[in-house]
């Protein structure tokens, strides 16, 4: 058996993806969700799945062992970022080498870095007039959307896209895709 931890920031709508799609999996299992906002929709959505969810402040996240114990003591395998804004400590990118991905929602190396997330990322898109974005999904590294890319997907911008309209496209590939090459990664551990 394979224990993944997700951590997320919001709503959680990757989570619960990624939730559903292993629920009846023998081999793998969603044992754990972590979260920085403890207003997150993020926690409603694993109490769904009977998925137990901790929340952490800033201080034991960066300035503590608290997260690297948690992710021992749940004899986590894999991490997988859904929407979570903070960049990953040191401590626990060594602890976990290749066992950590992130998923973006724009074609990095475009309109990635601290502060391109959601809304933001698809605004720049739109207004430098992109014809395709897409979603990245990469390996987490010391630094925001840089580590090595393993998947993307691409999805036309249309010249009359709101950042809502395309979301909404960029949403469906997420959920198409996110869990099927967390399967496949595990599947190759």
């Amino acid at each position: 058996m394979k224990n993944i931890a997700i951590f997320a920031s919001g709503n959680g709508t990757n989570a619960e993806r990624i939730m559903g799609f292993f629920s009846d999996h023998d081999d793998i299992n969603i044992q754990l969700v972590l979260t920085n906002n403890p207003k997150a929709g993020v926690i409603a959505r694993a109490q769904k799945f009977n998925v137990t969810c901790r929340i952490f402040t800033r201080e034991e996240f960066y300035h503590s062992d608290k997260i690297d114990k948690i992710l021992k003591d749940n004899n986590i395998d894999f991490i997988v970022l859904a929407g979570f804004l903070w960049l990953i400590p040191s401590s626990v990118i060594q602890a976990f080498p290749g066992r950590i991905i992130n998923i973006h929602p724009a074609l990095l190396p475009k309109y990635g870095g601290k502060g391109m997330f959601g809304h933001h990322v698809h605004e720049a898109v739109i207004a430098n007039k992109e014809t395709q974005s897409g979603i990245t999904i990469h390996y987490v590294n010391e630094h925001y959307d840089e580590g090595n890319i393993i998947f993307q997907a691409t999805c036309e911008v249309k010249k009359d896209d709101t950042p809502d309209t395309l979301a909404a496209r960029i949403h469906k590939l997420e959920y198409t895709h996110f869990p099927v090459v967390i399967k496949k990664l595990l599947e190759e551990l």
